[in-house]
């Protein structure tokens, strides 16, 4: 392996880039323009795009019940005081229904280190840690705003781009302010007409997850857009649901434009906080008069020549009541086909931050109001917050439900994510208006799980089995098979790359000490979806007493055993499509550096083994061109095959230069990885990076 190094043209400090936004063209998607106002450290006239490695500085950062397991993280690195208490927020929402001593005392200690560093804290109780970020403004539109849980996707509802993170991100952001992100790319989903009466947002989304379930979005960022008067047809309600549920469908974010429909919804939103105020006259630090009036005077909207890597299309006007599952929102079936197959239930659920705000409960209630549930069935209902319960106990619709025979419980997250009351049970059937079925997620692996919209919910508790509100005397239910439709632009979004990256970007900078170019032989590994359980067994996960040397030795195991006698000191492992699925065990990323691979190229990866790697200083590049012409070669039978294939990659410019065994050459062009990833490769990695700034 041989490293070409460059000095660096600037010193490794963090400073806010300076923006330009006035080119020949406006390439920039609606993404791509909001990561910009919170991207760092960017070389003068540069304009972010999909693939690129920044460092960010977001608006705010969300940890809940694991703040608990981030803190001790946070002082390992040797830090003492939280850079900025105004970016983090708190909130107890996961395990709230558990008064044991033991997670008594894990909250006690959130709460008392929440007022140590004066960081904002909401008790268990409170709600939905992703519904008290809309609800208090921390998640406000056209803001960057991550959490450490994977429905930060919700907060694309309102217009802001929400993305998850991974705890040690968490503790860095707390550390220093910052973490980094790679620009994913960015689909347009078009939405076209009005939903017919009785359909939701919730069905739009399962339809879009059912529909679309070849992983078409995954590790994309998401755009929504609208024609023919789909976006004045969903409520922010609606599209909360839909950006929620992204998550789901394989998607990083899930992103509408601010529109008339987020004012007002902010509008009101503010009405209740001034009547609800200690004291008056009152100025909410988040949403107010001012902050509103900002929006509507800086709006910011896709250029007209924004790029996208693929277009995916939804005819609304064709859409009918769907459900996912059982066990999949892979698997979505229209209602009308269920209703016919008199499936039973045995619980009900209408809790979650998907679908619990006082829209959702008032849908439930308006089926509910005179029925009662059927005898047998268990129809539990918690609200996304204390505040979404206030409401509909004034606007009578909580009454309405407990009358049915509702069993509630405390706002918070509860039995979607298989904890506290109300749990399935071997045998049972349950359908719910939460995101995930996964298998055993809400209960025993012997269960089913259907995802419905509140209405369907409502309707099949009272019934007791899977029905609509047309078959209790409701409202009629539209039956008409989905129109979508699919078009890939990666081609033309590679070509237009080029031609603005020739124009606008600046070279790119190389700090001192990092590879400029990397050089070695491709040992290519081509299976899709390898798992980190394939590239390092669960069986040494929890052995603490691993050591590098015993990494080496049982590195991609599971994969092929006669790995670990194929690869060579400097090799660049070249891997399938989504590479690192499955678990967050970062073992599966500092195996593979154990065996001093210096990079790594793959079609695509999971994104958790992305940040896992980045963060343990394993540099990673993606180019499916590359992949295909080996796979075109060599075939994909193969576990592990030294190729012959040697490459030069220019890290930072984005460039592999590609020579065979018979002097044939080739250049793929690929993301560079900018100053972010550098600084954290050069200092081991993130918690390394965190220390030296401290």
């Amino acid at each position: 392996m041989l490293f070409h190094l460059v000095k660096a043209r600037v010193a490794r400090t963090w400073t806010p880039a300076r923006r330009f936004y006035a080119t020949e063209k406006d390439t920039q998607n609606l993404i791509e323009k909001i990561v910009q106002k919170y991207a760092l450290d960017l070389p003068q006239g540069t304009l972010v795009k999909s693939g690129d490695y920044v460092a960010i500085r977001p608006h705010h950062v969300l940890t809940h019940d694991n703040t608990g397991a981030v803190i001790p993280k946070f002082k390992s690195i040797g830090a003492t005081r939280i850079f900025n208490n105004r970016q983090p927020v708190y909130a107890l929402d996961h395990d709230v229904q558990n008064k044991t001593e033991k997670n008594l005392q894990k909250y006690a200690k959130i709460e008392a280190f929440a007022k140590e560093q004066g960081v904002d804290f909401y008790p268990a109780g409170r709600g939905i840690g992703h519904q008290v970020m809309i609800e208090e403004g921390y998640a406000f539109p056209h803001t960057m705003t991550v959490a450490s849980d994977s429905h930060s996707n919700m907060y694309g509802g309102i217009g802001a781009l929400g993305t998850p993170i991974v705890r040690t991100d968490a503790a860095a952001i707390w550390a220093t302010g910052q973490t980094w992100w790679q620009i994913p790319p960015v689909v347009k989903v078009l939405l076209k007409g009005e939903l017919p009466r009785g359909v939701t947002g919730k069905d739009v989304i399962v339809t879009l997850c059912g529909l679309f379930n070849k992983d078409q979005v995954l590790n994309t960022a998401i755009e929504f857009h609208g024609q023919d008067g789909a976006m004045d047809a969903l409520s922010v309600e609606d599209r909360l649901a839909i950006a929620n549920m992204t998550t789901e469908w394989g998607a990083l974010a899930g992103v509408f434009r601010v529109d008339n429909h987020t004012i007002d919804y902010l509008r009101k939103r503010l009405a209740r906080l001034q009547l609800n105020a200690p004291s008056h006259p009152y100025t909410h630090p988040r949403i107010n008069d001012e902050s509103i009036q900002k929006l509507i005077d800086n709006p910011i909207v896709p250029g007209a020549d924004a790029a996208y890597a693929k277009t995916l299309t939804l005819d609304l006007t064709t859409l009918s009541p769907h459900l996912s599952g059982p066990n999949s929102v892979k698997v979505a079936t229209p209602l009308y086909e269920l209703e016919k197959k008199d499936i039973q239930i045995h619980k009900a659920y209408l809790v979650s931050c998907v679908n619990s705000r006082a829209s959702d409960l008032k849908q439930a209630a308006d089926v509910m109001r005179g029925q009662k549930v059927k005898d047998g069935v268990e129809f539990y209902v918690a609200a996304a917050s204390s505040e979404v319960q206030k409401e509909a106990q004034e606007n009578g619709d909580w009454d309405v439900l407990l009358e049915a025979g509702a069993r509630p419980l405390i706002a918070g997250c509860g039995p979607c994510i298989g904890l506290g009351m109300g749990l399935l049970k071997d045998g049972e059937v349950g359908i719910s208006a939460t995101n995930r079925n996964f298998k055993g997620r809400m209960g025993s692996p012997n269960s089913l799980a259907y995802l419905a919209s509140p209405t369907v919910v409502a309707a099949s508790a009272i019934a007791g089995k899977i029905a609509s509100p047309d078959s209790i005397g409701k409202d009629v239910l539209s039956v008409t098979e989905p129109k979508i439709t699919i078009e890939d632009h990666t081609a033309t979004t590679k070509a237009a790359a080029g031609d603005d990256n020739a124009a606008n970007a600046a070279a790119p900078e190389v700090l001192d000490n990092f590879p400029a170019v990397i050089k070695g032989e491709l040992l290519f590994c081509p299976a899709d979806n390898l798992n980190t359980d394939g590239i390092y067994p669960g069986k040494y996960t929890y052995n603490d007493d691993m050591t590098v040397d015993d990494m080496k030795k049982v590195v991609m195991e599971n994969y092929d055993p006669e790995f670990v006698n194929i690869v060579k000191e400097g090799d660049i492992l070249v891997g399938g499509f989504n590479f690192g699925t499955g678990s967050s065990r970062e073992q599966a990323a500092t195996a593979i550096k154990s065996r001093n691979i210096p990079i790594m190229v793959a079609g695509s990866y999971s994104d958790i083994f992305k940040r896992n790697s980045i963060n343990n200083a394993l540099l990673l590049m993606e180019s499916a061109d590359l992949i295909n012409d080996l796979k075109a070669e060599f075939g994909a039978d193969i576990l592990t095959k030294r190729t012959g294939w040697n490459v030069a990659i220019h890290v930072a410019q984005g460039k592999i230069d590609l020579t065979k065994p018979d002097g044939a050459k080739k250049t793929y062009r690929v993301g560079g990885l900018g100053k972010s990833v550098q600084e954290i490769w050069l200092d081991n990695g993130l918690e390394g990076w965190v220390k030296n700034r401290l």
